[in-house]
Parts: structure tokens; sequence; C-alpha cells
């Protein structure tokens, strides 16, 4: 039986299938998330903020747990869409603001322009380059630093 699932700050909601995880949902709605580990856990990608019925989701397990931990913008309320799965009605959920370093297709093309939101660390959610700053060419070197780490990660874990 399916549970509906309401998302903030869009004021959407989302039918989601008894012990499916949240990530279906958001996806299924075109959502800026992500599953860059596949749905194990094991990057922020797919990060979200329960802002009501947290009992009514599976519990955190360690894996789940452990990435929270390095997840800078993780707070109290944090969970990882992949890991936690819809058991009954009355969740809320706010998916984080910003763009993930890995969904820009030309790093380059960025230089000299605003970035028009937040632009995040896929791995630790960190903000990289905050909306409306100017990016440089420094950055863009950093931001390209970042992509090959997490790709290297990313192929390290789905070979494990």
């Amino acid at each position: 039986m399916a549970k509906i699932v309401k998302l903030d700050p869009i004021n959407q909601e989302v039918s989601v299938q008894t012990n499916d995880n949240l990530l279906s949902g958001l996806l299924a709605n075109e959502l800026n998330v992500l599953k860059e580990c596949g749905g194990r856990g094991m990057c922020s990608t797919c990060h979200v903020y329960i802002k009501e019925g947290m009992d009514s989701l599976s519990p955190i397990n360690r894996r789940e747990m452990r990435t929270l931990e390095v997840i800078t913008t993780a707070k109290k309320f944090s969970r990882l869409a992949c890991q936690a799965r819809v058991i009954n009605e009355g969740v809320v959920v706010e998916v984080p603001s910003g763009m993930y370093v890995s969904q820009i297709d030309d790093i380059e093309d960025l230089i000299g322009r605003r970035a028009e939101e937040n632009i995040l660390h896929p791995l630790t959610g960190s903000v990289l380059v905050e909306a409306g700053k100017l990016v440089t060419r420094s950055m863009i070197s950093q931001l390209k630093d970042t992509q090959v780490e997490i790709s290297e990660y990313i192929a390290k874990i789905q070979n494990t």
C-alpha cells in the first residue's frame, strides 16, 4: 500500500510504496537528488531533512549514521533518502538547496559567472561555492580536483 509523502518547500506530494525508500519518490518527481553511490548510503547526494514523521520511517542503520556524521550540513533530523524506508503516513521531507558539483556538465563555463545556487560537495554536502559568488579560475581548479576525487571514490565503492 502506498504512503503519501509531502515535499517542502515545493508543496508537492508523492506516493511511495510502503517499505520503499524516500529516494524512489523524490526521483519520480525529478527533484534535484542524485544517487552517486548507487543507493548504498555512502554519499550525501540524497541527503534530506525530515520536517515531520521521523517515526514513520525505518530506523537509521550504522552505514547511514556513519555517512551522516561526515555531512557538514547534517542536522538532528537528517536522513539519506536511499536508506529511509517509508513505513507510515505523515512524512514531510525538505530537500537541501543547491547543486552537486557532479551535476555540472562543463565546469569551465562557470568562470567569471556568479553561481546561481550553492554548489555542493557530493560526499560531505559542504558548500564549495556559495550562491551569488563569482566563480574564479582557482575555484574551477578546486572543483575539477573534487570531481576527480569523487569519481575515484565512487568507482572504488562500486567495485566492492
